[in-house]
């Protein structure tokens, strides 16, 4: 089971990377080319003037990957537990479902106060730090979000990947491999 997940996570992460890399290379070839390209380059440049761009990007490679394995172990866990039936499936995903809207929600509250308790909290919280840690980490660390926070919601999730993973092992191994049936 961890190795399906760690697998196809690889490969969306491997999608991600190609995407940053075209970036950069759109972003270089526009750069050479001048005239109104150069003003968008420019203007491009300084928003990003005052982000710690290493940081924003590792950060984000963390909560992709990290938020990918806690919902894939979770729908590896409900997809153990079904049958055949599609409305069974459908009514076992949706509490997940709704983790990831409520934590869109949090995201807007956190764009608007990065330094309060909803986008504090939202962004320790496993199921929605991967979407609200993303949201507040551009307006600073230290200064908005402590190092602390950070370091304490990236293990949070770290720990809740591994709870997540060890339960659908549980209900995978109860439910196919003792019975052979989902």
């Amino acid at each position: 089971m961890l190795g399906k997940i760690l697998g196809i996570g690889l490969v969306a992460l491997t999608q991600f990377l190609l995407w940053i890399l075209f970036i950069l290379i759109i972003y270089n070839l526009t750069k050479a080319s001048g005239g109104a390209a150069n003003q968008i380059v420019g203007s491009v440049q300084q928003v990003f003037s005052g982000v710690n761009l290493p940081l924003v990007l590792f950060c984000f490679a963390f909560y992709f990957m990290g938020g990918f394995f806690f919902y894939s172990s979770i729908y590896g866990a409900i997809g153990s537990a079904i049958n055949e039936d599609v409305r069974e499936a459908q009514s076992l995903s949706f509490p997940v479902t709704m983790l990831v809207i409520i934590s869109i929600v949090l995201m807007t509250t956190a764009v608007n106060d990065p330094t309060g308790p909803v986008a504090v909290w939202g962004s320790i919280i496993p199921f929605s730090s991967p979407i609200v840690m993303m949201a507040r980490i551009p307006y600073g660390v230290p200064g908005t979000v402590p190092w602390w926070q950070l370091g304490l919601s990236m293990l949070l999730l770290i720990a809740g990947f591994i709870l997540t993973t060890w339960f659908a092992a549980k209900i995978y191994r109860t439910g196919i491999l003792m019975y052979g049936k989902k």
